[in-house]
């Protein structure tokens, strides 16, 4: 069970008050599941892949999280210790990470800050990961535009960069298609022969198909020194769902 959580949210007078406490994802950005799955991207980020010396979607905290503010504008902290899945799994210690969020008609703009220890190994990265991030989101008439810019250390000594921005579209005229473009690139700063500076495009697809299959279809294209991957690549993944009425 990736997530196990409860929460509350209050709603004295015109204000917005919300408790949650649990194993949740680490609220930094476009952090939350609905946020990035099933939207036609079958790769996370460069900035929240595992191993790339950033963020990675697969963060997840053990601890306790308050959002206090109004609806159009709140403040969210969160304090936990990491309980994270995947690879990159942080060491032991106190994390924290602190939010802003505010909505305006079609646009969503955030601003996040995390302080945590770093997931490499303490004979290799020395002090703590601290990043910074702003996130938008902008939707109107069938196109969502959304995208992360982040800066900061993943440990002492080096520094790491990088942005994504994604456009997904979908009109009735597509029927079960929904359209999906990214650009984003990525830059790990540190002596020169251990650096990784990586670029990467993606154009694919999520379709609606038949007895509750979805079909996502993705075709990258990558430059720079990031390991793991060819420079272009084809990813596609079939989904399965079953929903109870």
């Amino acid at each position: 069970m990736i997530e196990a959580f409860g929460e509350r949210m209050f709603r004295p007078g015109n204000s917005l008050v919300g408790v949650r406490a649990g194993r949740y994802r680490t609220p930094f950005g476009i952090s939350g599941r609905g946020d990035y799955a099933y939207s036609g991207f079958l790769r996370a980020p460069l900035i929240r892949y595992d191993g790339y010396f950033a963020l990675s979607n697969n963060f997840l905290e053990d601890g306790a999280d308050l959002i206090v503010g109004v609806p159009q504008l709140y403040v969210e902290a969160s304090v936990g210790v990491p309980s994270d899945v995947g690879t990159a799994q942080r060491r032991s210690g106190l994390d924290r990470v602190f939010r802003v969020q505010g909505n305006h008609g079609s646009w969503i703009v955030g601003v996040s800050h995390i302080r945590t220890l770093p997931y490499q190994p303490v004979t290799f990265a020395h002090g703590r990961a601290a990043f910074t991030g702003i996130d938008l989101r902008w939707t109107h008439d069938g196109v969502l535009a959304s995208g992360e810019w982040i800066t900061g250390q993943p440990f002492d000594g080096t520094t790491t960069d990088g942005w994504h921005a994604d456009v997904a579209v979908h009109r009735p005229a597509m029927g079960p298609l929904t359209a999906v473009f990214r650009a984003e690139q990525l830059d790990y700063n540190t002596i020169a022969q251990f650096a990784r500076h990586g670029r990467r495009q993606t154009v694919g697809a999520r379709i609606r198909l038949p007895r509750g299959l979805t079909a996502q279809v993705d075709v990258l294209h990558q430059t720079g020194n990031l390991p793991q991957y060819r420079p272009t690549s084809f990813d596609i993944g079939l989904t399965y769902s079953i929903r109870l009425h």
